[in-house]
């Protein structure tokens, strides 16, 4: 599998593109002034405390009160407290964790009035992004994520990645790391550090303990709400995340940001340095690459995945919704093997769509009814393994005896959500129209369908002048691309009463084909 990343850098914001053998999966944008990000630790100011809930709210300076839990505070909270309180004296010197004597852990069953007190300054991290009217989520379980691993202060525990399979690999990289860790510090090892050197991790593991007391060091000069040890930027982050050496290309439009993103690629693979290029096209980077037209086909309610099919995705304050539909789709063959082989397609898409949209809560699927036992395990095992990918938490439930499927996602940041419906060009803007450049695709898919499911010997199209236009010119026109394909004859009409968006289809005998 070959990955890209592709960077759009403007003033306003980042957009980070992720395509796998040039298939659009993940999207990201980040305004330039964004905060708040998960992973960015704050000193916080306790305004609220709620027995009911268990829970206090916590100023970080966010419009709305952030939220923490008992549960979140962490084993160790009490050490976290009188580390914090050591740090934020001006009159004493810094002391490293690794010489802070441990308290005892909290009570599990406690109440967090027996821990926290209004007014009370505190350390936390960001869990959850502001969510439409939620303000954060927060732990105290702090935590600094590198390309190998995780340092979490104030723990003694070193676990590894369940997705690492080997036994034996497993063992060799929590006694490597046991052996080299600080103490107060745990350390969860990451899916990367497989088959990774001593020499490697403990570079990292030392640049992460020296980032985070660097960091802590500098607390004096904070006074609750601040920032203390922000995220990387989502752009190194996301590198950091998803990188592997099957990487083929990183391109970006931003000078300043590709030294940027060079350096840090030169801490975690030298090699790899030359697969970051600088575009400076005068089309846009994302038109250039086709990312456009790929969002364009992707976001909005309904999204077409093969042969007629479709998808048509709905969202609820609960839950989102979606539902297969084998659309125009005609195949010779029982119904049950065509729902099956639908169905297994849209597995894939569905595991495409959540990871781009990066939807979370519970997400319900519709699939097309199938009868035998066996068809619904094949469907559930496709979709577990089209969600092996997926980098975010997630539970997946077999098929219902309705064919429906529950999966519960994670959700740490808002859904990444783009209205792709343009404005109308014939009612002059009091209504809306699918993508237009996503018309001649739609007319293409149907030329395919009339050649190959209903195999007619002729064609002809009606369109706009505008259109037809567009399809005729050049050589190879798209026309032409046609007749030689499918060694067929198609004509185009040019037809000036039709709507710009509308397309009429005839065959030999001159029998309209209705769609």
């Amino acid at each position: 599998m070959s990955n890209e990343l592709i960077i759009d850098v403007s003033p306003s914001h980042v957009e980070i593109a992720l395509l796998e053998n040039k298939r659009l999966v993940e999207l990201n944008r980040e305004d330039s002034n964004a905060k708040f990000a998960v992973g960015d630790i704050y000193l916080g100011k306790v305004k609220k405390i709620m027995p009911g809930l268990n829970a206090a709210f916590v100023d970080v300076g966010y419009e709305k009160d952030a939220f923490l839990h008992y549960l979140d505070l962490g084993p160790q909270f009490q050490t976290l407290n009188k580390f914090l309180k050591l740090a934020g004296s001006k009159k004493s010197k810094f002391v490293p964790v690794s010489k802070i004597q441990s308290d005892p852990d909290i009570n599990k069953e406690g109440k967090i009035t027996e821990v926290v007190k209004q007014g009370q300054s505190i350390l936390v991290q960001i869990a959850k992004e502001p969510i439409s009217t939620k303000g954060p989520r927060l732990t105290s379980e702090i935590s600094v994520a590198g390309r190998n691993m995780v340092l979490m202060p104030f723990s003694d525990k070193v676990s590894v990645s369940q997705k690492i399979k080997s036994t034996e690999e497993k063992n060799r990289l929590k006694k490597l790391i046991q052996s080299i860790r600080p103490k107060r510090y745990g350390v969860i090892i990451r899916t990367a550090a497989e088959g990774k050197r001593v020499a490697e991790l403990d570079q990292e593991l030392k640049r992460l303990v020296a980032k985070f007391e660097n960091a802590m060091a500098k607390l004096g000069r904070h006074t609750a709400p601040s920032l203390v040890l922000g995220e990387l930027d989502r752009t190194i982050a996301m590198i950091r995340d998803v990188y592997t050496p099957d990487f083929g290309a990183i391109m970006i439009n931003d000078q300043e940001a590709a030294i940027e993103i060079k350096d840090y690629l030169g801490t975690i693979a030298p090699e790899k340095k030359k697969i970051l290029k600088y575009y400076s096209g005068r089309a846009p980077i994302f038109e250039h690459f086709g990312i456009d037209k790929q969002i364009k086909a992707s976001f909005g309610k309904t999204v077409s995945f093969k042969s007629g099919a479709y998808l048509i995705i709905e969202h609820t304050e609960a839950f989102h919704v979606i539902d297969v539909n084998s659309g125009n789709r005609s195949k010779s063959g029982n119904q049950e093997t065509n729902a099956l082989e639908v169905n297994l397609a849209a597995a894939d898409e569905i595991a495409r769509q959540l990871r781009l949209r990066d939807m979370g809560g519970i997400i319900v699927i519709d699939f097309i009814d199938m009868h035998g036992n066996e068809n619904r395990q094949k469907v559930f095992d496709k979709m577990k393994e089209a969600m092996g990918a997926d980098r975010t938490k997630h539970n997946i439930l077999p098929l219902s005896k309705f064919c429906l499927m529950q999966i519960t996602r994670q959700r740490v940041r808002p859904e990444m959500n783009i209205d792709t419906t343009e404005v109308c060009p014939v009612c002059k803007g009091t209504g809306k129209v699918t993508p237009t450049v996503l018309f001649t695709e739609e007319i293409e898919q149907r030329v395919k369908f009339i050649f190959g499911e209903l195999a007619k010997k002729r064609l002809t199209i009606q369109l706009h002048p505008f259109v037809a236009a567009y399809l005729k010119k050049g050589f190879p026109s798209r026309r032409l691309r046609w007749m030689l394909e499918f060694r067929k004859r198609v004509t185009v009409d040019e037809v000036g009463s039709l709507n710009f968006l509308e397309s009429k289809y005839f065959d030999e005998n001159r029998e309209e084909i209705v769609f």
